[in-house]
């Protein structure tokens, strides 16, 4: 069950000490030389637009005016108009991206990678499209074609997340391992799509962790430890989590209007996905050693 005030406690703690050092970080930098007072603060801001990616609904426009200006006008009794709260929306990026590493989960020993497209137009319109004519880029999937970027995500067996990266719809999805995995630990698991012996050996020699990537069919066998076979089974639960943040979180659709947009939006769903009480998650008692 979605908690408003679970939300806003835990984003207001948040900011509380993140936003009084940003402030100072930008004065001294001399990025901003005016701070114009909100009728919302920013935790709140940050909540509202979290909240949209844990409800039903689908448009940000019809959540804010039938369900947020309605239901929750005794919670937030300063609401703006639509109109002046998409003007600041912009100005949450940076918070947003501090507080969705601040929600990461912890590294287990046991962890999986893999990607998913965020398609931000349609096949038909890539000739024509301008949000995103310069930062997306047309790359393939195991199924079709299409324009945007790729997801890059680290799991544990909790379902928590554990690292991301944001790369273009073209990159090769063994390019941003090292950058994903060199601050965790143990045992990574993945896709036939990150077959490297060179990756491999790199991850096990300077960092200690050990990749097992699915083997191709043209590819020898190779012996594994039965445990690490039976792990290397459980990839599911990666494109589970994915499956989650585009059909609930709804971190992907073709309505973008600007980049930023689709930065606050893409934020927002990981972040309710880390909110979200019962995640996908995997029984691994059957690998701690049996009492006598």
């Amino acid at each position: 069950m979605f908690n408003l005030d679970y939300l806003f406690c835990h984003v207001d703690d948040f900011c509380q000490q993140f936003e009084t050092q940003w402030q100072q970080k930008l004065l001294s930098h001399g990025a901003i030389t005016r701070l114009r007072a909100k009728s919302l603060c920013l935790s709140e801001i940050m909540t509202i637009l979290i909240a949209f990616h844990q409800n039903h609904y689908r448009n940000f426009k019809h959540f804010y005016l039938n369900h947020v200006q309605q239901y929750w006008f005794d919670a937030f009794p300063k609401l703006p108009s639509y109109q002046r709260f998409i003007q600041w929306v912009p100005s949450t990026v940076i918070p947003l991206c501090v507080y969705l590493k601040h929600c990461f989960g912890n590294c287990t020993g046991i962890s999986f990678i893999d990607s998913t497209k965020i398609q931000v137009c349609h096949n038909r319109r890539i000739s024509r499209h301008k949000v995103f004519q310069d930062l997306g880029a047309r790359g393939k999937t195991s199924v079709d074609w299409f324009f945007g970027f790729k997801l890059h995500l680290v799991v544990n067996e909790l379902g928590e997340i554990l690292h991301m990266s944001l790369t273009g719809g073209n990159v090769d999805d063994r390019k941003p391992v090292i950058d994903l995995l060199q601050k965790l630990w143990g045992k990574v698991f993945a896709d036939g799509g990150y077959v490297s012996q060179k990756l491999t050996t790199k991850l096990l020699k300077d960092y200690g962790i050990e990749f097992f990537a699915k083997r191709k069919r043209n590819m020898k066998n190779k012996l594994m430890r039965l445990h690490d076979k039976l792990l290397s089974r459980k990839r599911s639960i990666v494109e589970t989590i994915n499956d989650q943040l585009k059909n609930i979180s709804q971190i992907e659709h073709s309505r973008h209007r600007s980049p930023i947009n689709f930065c606050v939006k893409l934020l927002c769903g990981l972040i309710a996905y880390s909110h979200q009480a019962k995640k996908p998650s995997l029984l691994l008692e059957w690998l701690l050693p049996q009492s006598a």
